[in-house]
């Protein structure tokens, strides 16, 4: 099972107000969606950090995730294979974070959290494009945001992409959820 390291709230820090943090963004790799291994997403750790991030934004904590793509496909990994190049093996990872971003929204929403996905690229079917203000007026009417595609460019990992979301959107704590 995936640690979470980060904010963990007990009953004292419950009764305090206004809390430290009023915005995280909670990092979680594509690892971590895979659970055991079994599958590329394990439904049981979806379904956790849907409780875990449920009980965080009902004390009036805004939430944002950014969420990896590496259970799926790892674009590094698979440059040069088959005649891949660096980029598109990258743009094939991006579209793996569109997929966990997806099916972590569905299993946000069974439980009651209004979540949106933001893409770093257009897929207007599935999901909002990322603009900032967007994101921070989601974020200020208690909805979940979660940013998928990473940076829209090629060469950059999802922690990159995290790092920009919260220097762009001010956030307060970024916290990792990994295996």
């Amino acid at each position: 099972m995936p640690q979470f390291s980060g904010l963990m709230l007990d009953e004292s820090s419950r009764s305090k107000r206004p809390y430290k943090w009023q915005r995280v963004l909670l990092k979680v790799s594509g690892e971590a969606l895979a659970g055991d291994h079994t599958e590329n997403i394990d439904p049981k750790v979806t379904m956790a950090i849907a409780r875990e991030v449920a009980s965080v934004t009902k004390l009036g904590v805004e939430v944002a995730i950014v969420v990896g793509g590496g259970n799926i496909f790892r674009g590094a990994s698979w440059a040069g294979c088959s005649g891949l190049d660096r980029s598109s093996a990258d743009y094939i990872g991006m579209m793996a974070t569109v997929m966990n971003a997806i099916f972590l929204q569905a299993t946000m929403e069974s439980i009651g959290i209004p979540t949106r996905v933001q893409t770093a690229f257009r897929i207007s079917e599935v999901a909002e494009p990322y603009i900032r203000r967007r994101a921070i007026r989601h974020l200020e009417k208690g909805r979940v945001v979660i940013f998928a595609a990473g940076t829209g460019n090629p060469f950059f990992t999802t922690d990159t992409a995290a790092a920009l979301r919260c220097a762009e959107s001010e956030f307060v704590l970024n916290l990792r959820y990994a295996v």
